[in-house]
């Protein structure tokens, strides 16, 4: 089956029946027609033209932006537009999250289009001359992708916290790994992707992160989000990528990313090259409009 078809499967999305999403001069995001359509309920915060949908120009600060998307979002669910808010406050931006121009809800992002950012973490382990990685299976009651595979922690990149915070918050609650343990993770890479979803568009980047554990480390789930982890030389799960869609669609890419960086996929495999294109990090589609 081979492993391309995940970076084609999170890479899905054209443009064809969508229209971008400005703040000001700023192209954020973009929104499915329709719901732009649905978005004309709010005359005094949307502008909706043939060429895009715009926030209105007489929401001048973040807090007021923020604000006023707070207060449509519950309505929006309870139309049954959208499935649901999350809770988390995700920043818009035309780059990266200290640019944000406003918040909104995590679960709301991909309707509006707007990239999201998280942090994933191969935990692994050398077992004599051998590299084992830890892998989490979803708890079967989880919103998205119920009992499939995921790194050993993975986690949105909310507004108003650090990196580094959010990184120590997210190894507590996935995996039981304490602050000390959790700073020793390196960031390695950036991945993103651009998918077409039910809900919208997902333009999404990760951190990507490795953190060798000590032999003797059990993680251990303290927020129910994980059913069971599972300690597997690394040929194994690189076969279970290449092979099965066992994993969480988006932690495909972070586990090619490390076998790639470790060399356990090289340059025998025949899209060894075009892997290695599709990995890196692109923001095409949000510039200045």
């Amino acid at each position: 089956m081979g492993f391309l078809r995940h970076i084609h499967a999170c890479n899905n999305h054209s443009s064809a029946g969508f229209l971008p999403f400005l703040i000001g001069d700023l192209r954020v995001g973009q929104v499915r027609q329709d719901f732009a359509l649905m978005l004309e309920q709010w005359p005094d915060l949307f502008r909706l033209t043939d060429a895009a949908l715009s926030l209105s120009p007489a929401l001048q600060t973040f807090e007021a932006r923020t604000q006023a998307m707070a207060g449509i979002l519950p309505q929006l669910v309870e139309q049954g537009v959208i499935t649901h808010l999350h809770g988390e406050q995700y920043a818009v931006t035309p780059t990266t999250p200290e640019k944000g121009v406003m918040l909104i809800d995590r679960a709301a992002a991909p309707y509006f289009g707007v990239r999201a950012f998280g942090q994933h973490i191969n935990g692994w382990v050398r077992e004599g001359g051998e590299l084992k990685l830890w892998v989490a299976r979803r708890a079967a009651d989880r919103r998205n992708y119920p009992g499939r595979l995921d790194n050993l922690v993975a986690g949105g990149l909310p507004h108003g916290i650090s990196r580094d915070d959010n990184l120590i918050k997210e190894c507590w609650e996935e995996a039981g790994i304490p602050a000390d343990m959790a700073l020793r993770a390196r960031p390695v890479s950036v991945i993103s992707y651009r998918a077409e979803t039910a809900a919208g568009f997902k333009p999404d980047t990760l951190y990507c992160y490795d953190l060798e554990l000590p032999g003797n480390f059990i993680p251990r789930c303290t927020d129910g989000e994980v059913e069971a982890f599972y300690l597997w030389p690394v040929e194994k799960v690189r076969d279970i990528v290449r092979d099965t869609d066992e994993f969480k669609l988006n932690c495909n890419l972070v586990v090619i990313d490390f076998m790639i960086r470790r060399g356990y996929i090289g340059p025998e495999d025949p899209h060894y090259l075009e892997l290695l294109d599709s990995l890196a990090p692109s923001v095409d589609g949000m510039v200045p409009a």
